[in-house]
């Protein structure tokens, strides 16, 4: 076999090698972004958000994992949602029933 021969060989096994290698960075970056997803749901269900007050209608508490709640808000503690719910102008979402994870802290 030549040196030719050889080295083309050489570099078909390569780029097969390189095709691998990028197949399993994809596999990898795939699995992180859905590890990372699974953490963020997983720290909002642990978390409450404020919805704001519009348009006549009260600031409401939510469970951080609430769709009924539009628009990004920022997630809060427990403690800062017990306080929340304790002022008159807030009120508990009646679909995730925020104040379920208050109880028994």
């Amino acid at each position: 076999m030549s040196d030719l021969e050889k080295n083309r060989i050489l570099a078909e096994w390569l780029r097969w090698q390189l095709r691998q290698t990028e197949n399993r960075i994809r596999e990898l970056e795939i699995a992180e972004e859905q590890e990372r997803r699974r953490r963020e749901r997983a720290r909002a269900e642990m978390s409450w958000k404020i919805q704001p007050q519009r348009a006549g209608r009260p600031a409401m508490l939510h469970r951080g994992g609430c769709t009924l709640s539009a628009g990004e808000h920022g997630l809060i503690n427990r403690e800062e949602a017990m306080i929340a719910l304790a002022e008159p102008d807030i009120e508990a979402c009646e679909v995730c029933r925020p104040e379920t994870g208050l109880a028994g802290g």
